[in-house]
């Protein structure tokens, strides 16, 4: 016969049974909660597949902005730079060059306006030409190869340097791009770089000596 249902012992059989009552509710309390740690109310197997986990709004990344704006705006926000909104300053790196010495060409644009301002400067808007006196002898454009178009955007007040390029101190024309081409004066002449961006002319120029 069962000692649950009879206990044997010196005490009384009620003492027994409710001893053996209280170590039956706490099994099942133990058994209870390890059920509910591996079985989750309401979930379907214990642990949420990838699909149900949400990830936090401040943790979403936002979409890139469309690549494919050729007129360099870019951002919803910042409009196209306006004809007169930044100045063109052309710049070498050096006044007087020895000989042998290739001159470092580039050019500086500042928005002049008070709002940012998106513009294009790439190398297929940007233009060197090289002159002296009434001689243009030189000219970026003449044989450029692979233009590229970049846009950017110009904050007020900030000026932006383009990267250096090297003059071979010669004359350039469309026609002489696959040929040796003729070297320009040197002994102290006297040139000028004019520059121009994203359609706006450089003020003044920049005057360097050949020697």
């Amino acid at each position: 016969m069962s000692t649950l249902r009879d206990p044997v012992g010196p005490k009384d059989r009620k003492v027994y049974v409710r001893r053996r009552l209280i170590v039956l509710l706490v099994l099942l309390a133990v058994v209870a909660v390890v059920v509910l740690i591996i079985v989750r109310p309401g979930s379907s197997g214990g642990v949420a597949s990838a699909g149900e986990v949400e990830v936090p709004k401040d943790l979403v990344e936002s979409p890139a902005p469309d690549s494919d704006d050729a007129d360099g705006a870019g951002d919803d926000d910042v409009a196209a730079c306006s004809a007169g909104q930044f100045s063109v300053t052309p710049a070498t790196d050096k006044g007087d060059y020895a000989a042998g010495e290739l001159p470092q060409l580039s050019l500086s644009v500042e928005n002049t306006g008070e709002e940012p301002c998106s513009a294009d400067l790439g190398s297929a808007n940007l233009q060197f030409v090289i002159v002296s006196g009434d001689d243009e002898v030189w000219r970026s454009v003449d044989c450029q190869e692979n233009a590229e178009h970049l846009a950017v955007i110009l904050e007020p007040g900030k000026p932006l340097d383009t990267e250096a390029i090297p003059w071979d101190r010669t004359r350039s024309s469309p026609e002489t791009c696959d040929i040796s081409r003729d070297p320009v004066a040197a002994g102290g002449a006297s040139y000028h770089l004019r520059a121009t961006a994203a359609g706006t002319q450089g003020t003044g120029t920049a005057q360097f000596l050949l020697y």
